[in-house]
C-alpha cells in the first residue's frame, strides 16, 4: 500500500509492550512514508551517555523514565518523524498528553505468548532479568494497556511479517485522515 500524502505531516508515535516490534515497524514504517525513523531508547541511550540496561542498574526505573520523558518532549518538537517509544513511555501521563497533543499514537498490540517468545530470545532487557518474560508481560499488560487503549489507534500485529503491520497501520492511518473532523 501506498502512503496518502497527508500522512507524514505529523509525528507518528508507536506505543506497545516491549517486543511488539515498535523500532522494526517503524523503520519500515518511516522508509514507507519518507520520514526520518526515531527510536527513544537509543534517544535516551545518547542523552545518557550509557545504555539503557546501565542506567537501570546504576540509578534505576524511575531515573531511566524521568530521562525518557524529556527526551520524548524533546523528539516531539521536531519536525514528524516516526517514533518508537519505550513500553512503559506511554503510561506516564505526561508524556500520554503531549503525544496526544503533538502525535498521532498507534498501539502495536500482540499475543502475550508471541511476545514472550520474541523477547526470551534476548538478554538486553532490564526488566527481564532474573524473570519469567510471559510472567513480566502479563503484569505489564495488566498495568499498562488502560494507557495503551488511549492511542488513537489500535493495529494488532500478531506473528505477521513486518511489512503486514506496516500496510494495516497505512490502511489505519489513511481511514482516519478521510474521517471527517468531530
Amino acid at each position: 500500500m501506498t502512503a496518502s500524502p497527508h500522512i507524514n505531516r505529523t509525528t507518528i508515535v508507536l506505543v506497545g509492550l516491549m517486543g511488539v516490534g515498535k523500532s522494526s515497524i517503524g523503520r519500515r514504517l518511516a522508509i514507507v512514508l519518507g520520514m526520518p525513523f526515531r527510536d527513544a531508547d537509543v534517544e535516551v541511550e545518547a542523552a545518557a551517555g550509557r545504555s539503557v540496561a546501565e542506567i537501570f542498574e546504576q540509578y534505576g526505573e524511575a531515573a531511566f523514565r524521568d530521562g525518557e520523558r524529556r527526551v520524548i518532549a524533546r523528539l516531539l518538537e521536531e519536525p514528524p518523524h516516526v517514533l518508537a517509544t519505550g513500553g512503559g513511555a506511554f503510561i506516564n501521563p505526561q508524556t500520554r498528553a503531549l503525544i496526544k497533543e503533538k502525535a498521532i499514537s498507534i498501539w502495536l498490540k500482540a499475543d502475550l505468548d508471541v511476545l514472550a517468545r520474541r523477547v526470551g530470545r534476548k538478554d538486553n532487557r532490564p526488566l527481564l532479568t532474573g524473570h519469567d518474560p510471559l510472567e513480566v508481560l502479563k503484569r505489564q499488560a495488566e498495568e499498562r494497556y488502560d494507557a495503551y487503549a488511549e492511542a488513537d489507534i489500535i493495529v494488532e500485529t500478531g506473528e505477521t511479517a513486518h511489512h503486514v503491520a506496516v500496510d494495516a497501520i497505512l490502511k489505519a492511518l489513511a481511514a482516519r485522515t478521510t474521517e471527517p473532523a468531530p
